[in-house]
């Protein structure tokens, strides 16, 4: 099971990436999308982390913390991408507005 690893190290190193670029962005709705796909990123790393930690352990125990740990990551998942879309919408209003502007 090399996959979960690897899916979590992933998922980690693109929340800290999305983590840092909110702190170079001056844009508040580019900070707002970064945030959200940052949420994404730290759902997917708590879910894969959960099911890591069952397929490891594999005790009851580790079961009952698994299943918590798939709740709150499928929680933060899908708060992310529920804003992830919706600012993507924000900033194509935006890009068109300013392009007919011109």
């Amino acid at each position: 099971m090399v996959v979960f690893p690897i899916v979590i190290i992933i998922s980690l190193i693109l929340y800290v990436y999305y983590k840092v670029a909110i702190l170079k962005s001056n844009d508040t709705l580019n900070q707002l999308y970064m945030n959200a796909k940052g949420k994404i990123s730290l759902g997917v790393f708590i879910g894969f982390f959960g099911i890591n930690q069952y397929l490891y352990y594999q005790t009851q125990l580790a079961l009952y913390i698994g299943i918590v740990f798939l709740i709150l990551g499928a929680m933060q998942f899908l708060d992310g991408f529920k804003r992830a879309k919706h600012y993507r919408k924000e900033q194509k209003k935006l890009d068109t507005k300013s392009v007919s502007e011109r």
